[in-house]
């Protein structure tokens, strides 16, 4: 029954899934973090920028945005990414598409967290004499991460299936894969029962763990 499978790498194409996800989740984690701070900070340009990244963001298809790095990016600027090899920069530019995509979503869910910490913590902080930048880095964001694990596995386990969005542009992941498998095989309830399998592997251990933290780290109110 799955004979047809030895012509294709299966694990190589989850592979890339893997990195595709795992280096987006920390971009999209770094930039959305620096978005949650300009959206809470106290400069109004600043904050008037970070609203408009993240509304306008969020309400574009993330297929407009991986193409736009293929079809903008790569083949009307001829940024590369710093690489000449056309898979290569098509994987670069797929993250860069899923950082720009995700971080808004990063944002929203670290701002939900900080609006959790108390408003008397920051006011204290204040009080003592720390700059805006050390009470968000020393009080607010350490618990506003802790409270925040939750909606941000969510996240993460959408950034794993959005990945396959990324097969719009040549990046051979699993639903690259999947696609030269149903035009070559008479086999597609089969090969998407396979690939649908290997996402489930993907997402729900990392759903169970995530949740387990979540409970460990939770901030007792």
């Amino acid at each position: 029954m799955f004979d047809f499978l030895e012509g294709y790498d299966l694990l190589g194409a989850f592979w890339v899934t893997v990195q595709l996800t795992l280096l987006s989740a920390a971009g999209s984690l770094i930039w959305g973090t620096l978005l949650a701070a300009m959206r809470v900070g106290p400069v109004p340009l600043m904050r008037g920028f970070a609203t408009a990244y993240v509304n306008i963001v969020r309400n574009i298809p993330l297929t407009v945005i991986i193409l736009f790095t293929s079809l903008g990016l790569y083949s009307t600027l001829n940024i590369t990414m710093g690489s000449n090899v056309i898979e290569t920069s098509n994987f670069r530019l797929a993250v860069l598409g899923l950082i720009v995509y995700t971080s808004a979503f990063v944002c929203e869910a670290l701002r939900s967290g900080i609006n959790t910490v108390p408003v008397g913590q920051a006011e204290a902080a204040r009080a003592i004499g720390l700059s805006f930048t050390q009470v968000l880095g020393l009080v607010v964001l350490p618990q506003a991460f802790r409270a925040a694990v939750g909606p941000l596995t969510n996240v993460l386990i959408a950034l794993t299936k959005n990945t396959t969005v990324a097969a719009a542009i040549g990046v051979a992941e699993a639903a690259y894969l999947m696609k030269e498998m149903v035009e070559n095989e008479a086999q597609l309830v089969l090969i998407s029962a396979i690939i649908a399998v290997g996402f489930c592997c993907l997402t729900l251990p990392t759903g169970l763990l995530l949740g387990w933290v979540a409970k460990k780290v939770a901030v007792k109110r």
